[in-house]
């Protein structure tokens, strides 16, 4: 298992985001959960096509919330549709740095994650070819 989770160390009850096996898993807290109105998600790591580290997460979700919670530059919590586009979405305003996930061939097209430290998770999940 290739772990680093979103917020390792930081002893908060947040989304992770790693590796485990063959496939990408977002876990989120209870309260995320309850947020999003949807348990954990789970795409093959094969379906990885791009990761990017955002300056402003919550700035790159973009569509109609459905379902989930959304409060515009605040908090994106869930499934938001856009155009020919669904991303599932983990986003605080306390945590305004992230990671889009661009994904093929899976039920979503993307996730983005707030995470204080990009970078490392970006490198843990970059597909390898």
């Amino acid at each position: 298992v290739r772990s680093l989770a979103i917020n390792e160390g930081s002893g908060s009850k947040m989304a992770e985001l790693f590796v485990e096996g063959d496939q990408v898993v977002l876990r989120m807290s209870g309260l995320e959960e309850a947020e999003a109105l949807h348990g954990e998600v789970r795409v093959p790591l094969s379906a990885v096509v791009g990761v990017e580290v955002l300056d402003d997460a919550i700035g790159a979700v973009e569509g109609l919330r459905a379902p989930g919670l959304g409060v515009p530059g605040a908090v994106a919590v869930g499934t938001f549709r856009a155009h020919d586009a669904k991303t599932f979405a983990v986003v605080h305003h306390a945590t305004p740095r992230g990671v889009r996930v661009d994904l093929a061939g899976a039920d979503y097209d993307r996730l983005i994650v707030g995470c204080a430290d990009p970078v490392a998770i970006a490198a843990k999940l970059v597909p390898k070819r």
